[in-house]
């Protein structure tokens, strides 16, 4: 019989640090714990225990791709041939080495992959697409799409009915 660890709980103090945090990641743990209401030791204990748990993945800056060159974002469909679990990590490693390639989803419907690249302009497009992701050994068939302009990129996950059945709600 499988015995299974006890979830851990999570209460709206968890939601309010984890939705603050997503929006102002450079917060000072002084002020990120006024804000929701705890002292600061409480809220760097909380802190932890969230980053342990891995529901923080990792804090990072959120860079400018216009004023950094990289104006033009692709999202590409991919088919593969040879559905296998050994072609799907293939591909999946060969797309996460390309560094213009910033997302990579595994998708269902009429593609295989759905990956978005971030490159400075279409000469630069061209040049990943042939050279490196058509290369990729079971790729059979890419179709591109272009962003106009983003609207929103990246956005804060909506918590508002974090935490769900199985943890308690304080």
């Amino acid at each position: 019989m499988l015995h299974r660890m006890p979830s851990p709980q999570y209460d709206r103090v968890d939601r309010a640090i984890l939705d603050h945090l997503q929006r102002f990641g450079r917060t000072p743990n002084v002020d990120l714990a006024e804000a929701v209401g705890l002292s600061p030791s409480a809220c760097l204990r909380r802190t932890k225990a969230l980053e342990e748990a891995g529901l923080i993945a990792g804090y990072r800056a959120e860079l400018d791709h216009e004023r950094l060159g990289l104006g033009l974002t692709a999202f590409v469909a991919l088919k593969v041939a040879g559905h296998s679990r050994a072609a799907s990590r293939a591909v999946e490693e060969a797309l996460t080495a390309i560094p213009a390639v910033v997302a990579c989803h595994v998708v269902s419907g009429e593609a295989d992959f759905l990956v978005e690249a971030v490159l400075p302009d279409l000469a630069a497009y061209e040049r990943v697409l042939l050279d490196r992701i058509l290369a990729i050994p079971h790729v059979v068939d890419a179709h591109s799409t272009f962003a106009i302009r983003s609207v929103l990129s990246r956005g804060p996950l909506p918590l508002d009915d974090w935490p769900k059945r199985g943890q308690r709600n304080r």
